[in-house]
């Protein structure tokens, strides 16, 4: 997750069975004792067409039961968010139905799970689901792992928002059914089994998944018809996108994404043979209460990623290539390389992995490096990307084993540490690739690692955790022991200055530009989510705009330019920034300390000094430069 990847030897695998519309009318109408399973797969429907109050029903319908008693469970956590968000809370008018049609008494054991006691006469249970981008102020749950109910024209469904699972059946084969209106069509790596339904009212696509997980893996975002695709060296990207004020089209980010893409696998190589890869972008309306999260969440053939159609088209085209191109990358891992707590997940009782270092760090740097690999950027620019996540890794406690904060991810101290895992997890990444490339002449680095271990395991194959390192230092050097125990393993920091010197760099204080109200990743203002008021953070050094304007710390931000700004609209007021003229003036109406001001000041590029890394004046032909040639451009 973000914000948030040897690549898969193995296509996600489906059912390709034929199935006709009198076969799937049958299964609602008559039920079997037989165990073969099969023949009987959980029957998932989901009802697009009568939303009432922005909810949507839902029934799930599984074989007979042959035990007394059985559990239904919505997740309490999906691979990916790393984070406990309890999708049952968004449950509503939970029954249990009977082949009669009478309802069965149940017992609802928590927010994600509801006890059946008569399980041998349970037909199905129906239930509605609340949407999370509506109250998510509330809730808190990420943007791309939520779920949107916007009847007649959007329909995020992150599906274990919706579908839930009976106890020891996550390995059934599944059945879903959508019915939607004639005006919307799903946007999907999913094919469907059948040729989708159709009467006057409604459509019915039907899809056909070989167990839960690849039901939850496949998210659907229905929306009016906005989609287009390219292939790429035998893959097809499919992008779809819901820009609600139409300012985006997904013709008018194709080529970026194209060229990002594209790029992407160049720098993999061979190791990636995804055959369908679907882009999901849902545009968030900052006039509105919408989804806030943005970001991306990783799924094996598609990604879903939320942001805000406010931002500039330049601005727009560079944060997909940051995003999207990380969750690309997962397909590395830990979709293709992961341990056995990632393959056998318990959304309900998860047991968290140690290598988050791996997942979604050296994810996050592979996401940087190949733009500077495939010249997607300057050298420069990729430095100053390193220096800044060396600057936000040090906000946070730098002897914490990585290993450690890993496993316990969910729980306190540790989960407020997750942000550190796309910053000096990529590091490790970096220091990782450097030390590599130092033992092999240059020869080897951590991309051929991974390549190495999905060669290994794959998709279908999940490593025991605590045996990882063992296989990294048979595929690669003993030395590479004593560097995971101390630093990843270890409470060691990482001494990045040795790093640097092997190829021929330094740190240095330089002049760098900033946004008027970020710089980099580290925003200058914050918000309150129960006042709702913007504010000028305390404790950090302002940008040469900022420190003319007559800013300080504290400041609550009432309006700018006369327009109102509270936490609800805050990216309309980055965005507008953003296309401030040179010489413009502007004016901040502001709080401080009980009394309103007024302060002016005329715009121009803002600029923060910062450390940052520079090359040595070093010969070609050193041994430093011959290794940074080597860790750049492979």
């Amino acid at each position: 997750m973000c914000f948030g990847s040897p690549i898969k030897k193995k296509r996600l695998y489906m059912k390709k069975a034929i199935y006709t519309l009198a076969l799937v009318g049958a299964l609602y109408s008559c039920k079997t004792t037989q165990t073969q399973k099969e023949e009987q797969p959980v029957i998932a429907s989901i009802d697009l067409v009568n939303v009432k109050e922005d909810k949507v029903s839902v029934s799930i319908d599984p074989d007979r039961f042959t035990t007394e008693n059985t559990t239904f469970y919505i997740p309490k956590t999906v691979p990916g968010t790393y984070s406990t968000d309890n999708y049952g809370k968004f449950i509503e008018n939970f029954k249990a139905i009977d082949y009669d049609g009478n309802e069965l008494e149940f017992e609802k054991i928590d927010d994600n799970s509801w006890s059946i006691p008569n399980a041998k006469n349970l037909d199905k249970v129906s239930y509605q689901v609340n949407d999370t981008y509506d109250i998510e102020g509330e809730e808190g749950v990420f943007s791309p792992s939520g779920t949107n109910i916007e009847a007649g024209e959007n329909f995020m469904l992150n599906l274990h928002g919706f579908v839930g699972y009976f106890e020891n059946e996550k390995e059934e084969a599944y059945r879903l059914l959508v019915k939607r209106p004639h005006s919307l069509i799903p946007g999907t790596a999913l094919s469907k089994t059948v040729a989708a339904s159709t009467s006057m009212e409604f459509k019915e696509d039907i899809y056909s998944l070989d167990r839960y997980f690849e039901v939850i893996d496949n998210p659907i975002m229905y929306a009016k018809p906005d989609t287009t695709s390219f292939m790429v060296e035998g893959m097809e990207v499919l992008i779809n996108v819901y820009s609600p004020n139409e300012k985006y089209t997904s013709e008018s980010i194709k080529p970026g994404i194209e060229e990002m893409i594209s790029a992407q696998k160049r720098f993999l190589g061979e190791v990636d043979n995804t055959g369908k890869y679907a882009i999901l972008l849902y545009l968030s309306d900052s006039e509105k209460q919408d989804a806030r999260g943005f970001g991306a969440l990783e799924h094996h053939t598609s990604t879903v990623v939320v942001l805000p159609e406010a931002m500039q088209p330049e601005q727009l085209q560079k944060t997909m290539t940051d995003v999207v191109s990380h969750e690309f990358f997962h397909i590395l891992t830990p979709l293709n390389v992961h341990s056995k707590e990632v393959h056998y997940f318990d959304y309900n009782d998860p047991k968290m992995s140690q290598h988050l270092w791996m997942y979604e760090g050296v994810t996050e740097y592979f996401a940087n490096l190949f733009q500077i690999n495939q010249e997607l950027i300057e050298k420069q620019d990729f430095y100053d990307r390193i220096s800044g996540k060396i600057k936000s890794s040090q906000q946070f406690d730098d002897t914490m084993p990585f290993t450690e904060m890993s496993k316990n991810i969910l729980e306190e101290p540790y989960k407020d540490s997750y942000y550190n895992v796309y910053q000096k997890g990529a590091l490790i990444g970096m220091a990782l690739d450097i030390r590599l490339r130092e033992l092999s002449d240059g020869e080897m680095g951590i991309l051929d690692l991974m390549k190495a271990l999905s060669d290994k395991y794959g998709m279908d194959k999940p490593f025991n955790d605590e045996e990882l390192f063992d296989d990294i230092v048979a595929l690669t050097y003993p030395e590479i022991r004593t560097f995971l125990e101390t630093y990843v393993s270890g409470s060691t920091p990482i001494p990045y200055d040795e790093f640097f010197a092997k190829v021929g760099l330094k740190e240095a204080e330089t002049e760098v530009n900033t946004g008027y109200f970020i710089k980099g990743q580290t925003p200058y203002i914050d918000g309150d989510p129960a006042s709702k008021e913007l504010f000028f953070r305390e404790n950090i050094e302002f940008n040469s705009f900022l420190e003319k304007l007559g800013v300080e710390g504290g400041d609550v931000i009432k309006s700018v330019n006369e327009e109102e700004y509270n936490v609800q609209n805050v990216y309309n007021l980055i965005m507008k920034a953003e296309s401030w003229e040179e010489g413009e003036e502007v004016s901040f109406v502001v709080m401080r300390d009980g009394e309103e001001l007024e302060l002016t000041a005329t715009t121009a590029q803002p600029t923060d000094t910062e450390t940052t890394l520079t090359e040595k004046d070093l010969p070609e032909s050193s041994e430093e430069v011959k290794l940074r040639n080597a860790w750049l451009k492979g």
